[in-house]
């Protein structure tokens, strides 16, 4: 501050300072040649950080300078036309300058808050590219401005509460699309084999008979009878004098098939049958949901249905034969639920539970007269971040399944070479294989020419066609498709294009 000031100007500075008045009086509206503050003399506002200060320069000379609270802020002159305003508490007061001859130059508010300079500084520096704004209301910040993407407004939110705590008021808008459509793939391949391969043997003779395999019985008889029947092919005789009858076996189902030959050793009758069955299987499940979601919203679909479970509810007091049976229904299908967020440079971070459910008939039980289906069920619940278009195998899954099982009969079924015509053999192997894969893409909305449904190439049926052609419904010529939209006029393309929901 220069050391020679003129006394008039320290004079008014003074009185200034020890008797804060305000913008005017009576007597000096009254007097000739003084103005009534309007709006033409005020000079907006003035943010003063706190513990800082601003210079106020004008350019007439300054006789007089007169603030509100001296509480909150202070003046000193620092020359004829210039002068120093300090911030010492938040707040917001008044600041009055007068000319020489008394008349009002400005009156101006002032703001004392938190350092608003600084801040915009720093989130220049830690929020690059993006059109952020901080004012001082009162003791709080306010934080205004458009950006890309809610990372920035959150690192910018961060920022400003390292100056004003809790009292920031976050204005900010989202400009870009945040809208994302994620793709979920799953894939999967299930191969099974296995063959089953056995030997029965019949045998019948005047004093002795018998039968190995697969299912065999006894029969016996009854006394004072005299029957003959055929079982698989083998007669069962069931002698008068009550003797026991032949054993039997049950016929032979399941197989592919089945070879028999009959010879005889001596007395003795035997039919030999060799029943064999291999089989090979492939099953292919492929699954594509799609889904679009607000940038930090749930979002979740189902294509499938529901399938009813009967419940037992608590008895009425009456007894517990007269416990009630309610209804519930429990979901199956292709269902797909996330909840995305964009964060900065088109990246997204999603949590993702996508499944895939269907009736499994092995699995179900009966309960009485009642029978409960049981699922198949593929299902994963992960977080997750990608780029736009990116894609990320979420869960996979390669299973082998062995099974063997040997039915023979006793020593003459272990020996070698042999004993494979003494025994039953039975083997399966099943291998699954999975894959998930999710991809997830900002989209923007569709212009109606762009619409593209699975009943647009499909057109209705006429009777004629039908019966002449046998041909129930034909096939229709698509619109050709409108142009996707671009960029608006004055607006940077983005880096990559989003794509379009459909």
């Amino acid at each position: 501050m220069p050391t020679e000031l003129p006394q008039r100007l320290l004079a008014g500075a003074a009185l200034a300072l020890a008797t804060p008045l305000a913008f005017t009086t009576p007597a000096l509206a009254d007097a000739p040649g003084v103005r009534t503050p309007g709006p033409s003399v005020h000079a907006g506002t003035l943010e003063v950080p706190l513990n800082k200060s601003e210079i106020v320069s004008t350019d007439v000379t300054i006789a007089k300078a007169m603030i509100g609270n001296d509480d909150i802020a202070d003046v000193l002159p620092v020359s004829g036309r210039s002068i120093y305003v300090l911030g010492k508490k938040m707040g917001t007061t008044s600041l009055t300058l007068y000319d020489a001859g008394g008349r009002v130059i400005s009156i101006m508010d002032v703001a004392v808050g938190p350092d608003v300079e600084a801040l915009r500084d720093q989130l220049a520096q830690y929020v690059p590219g993006e059109h952020i704004d901080a004012r001082i209301s009162n003791d709080a910040v306010v934080l205004s401005g458009l950006v890309s993407d809610p990372a920035a407004s959150g690192r910018a939110l961060q920022i400003a509460r390292t100056y004003a705590g809790d009292k920031v008021v976050n204005l900010i808008g989202i400009g870009s699309s945040q809208q994302v459509m994620l793709e979920v793939r799953f894939a999967e391949v299930n191969r099974s084999s296995g063959f089953d391969v056995g030997m029965n043997f019949a045998g019948r003779g005047t004093r002795f008979n018998g039968v190995t395999g697969e299912g065999v019985g006894y029969v016996p008889a009854t006394p004072g009878s005299t029957t003959t029947s055929i079982v698989n092919g083998v007669p069962v005789v069931t002698t008068e004098s009550g003797t026991p009858a032949f054993l039997s076996q049950v016929p032979i189902a399941g197989a592919f098939g089945v070879f028999r030959h009959s010879f005889s050793l001596g007395g003795l009758g035997i039919d030999a049958m060799l029943n064999a069955l291999e089989t090979k299987g492939l099953a292919k499940t492929l699954a594509q949901p799609t889904l679009v979601a607000l940038s930090g919203e749930k979002a979740s679909f189902l294509a499938g249905g529901e399938f009813p479970v009967p419940v037992a509810q608590s008895g009425n007091g009456s007894g517990a034969g007269n416990q009630a049976i309610t209804v519930e229904f429990k979901p199956f299908g292709v269902s797909l639920a996330f909840t995305p967020t964009v964060l900065g440079d088109r990246t997204i971070s999603m949590i993702v539970e996508p499944e895939v459910s269907a009736i499994d008939p092995t699995a179900s039980i009966t309960i009485g007269t009642i029978t409960i289906p049981g699922l198949r069920t593929r299902r994963a619940s992960t977080t997750l971040e990608l780029r736009d278009g990116e894609s990320f195998a979420i869960a996979g899954l390669l299973q082998e399944d062995f099974k063997t099982s040997i039915n023979q009969l006793p020593v003459l079924g272990s020996i070698p070479i042999l004993g494979a015509l003494f025994r039953s053999s039975n083997y399966q192997k099943g291998q699954t294989e999975l894959l998930i894969v999710v991809t997830p893409h900002l989209v923007a909305p569709l212009k109606p020419g762009q619409v593209r449904l699975p009943t647009d190439a499909v057109g209705d049926p006429s009777a004629a066609r039908t019966i002449l052609l046998g041909d129930p419904a034909a096939k229709k010529a698509l619109p050709p498709v409108a142009p996707a939209p671009s960029a608006g006029q004055g607006a940077a393309a983005p880096a990559k294009e989003p794509k379009y929901a459909y």
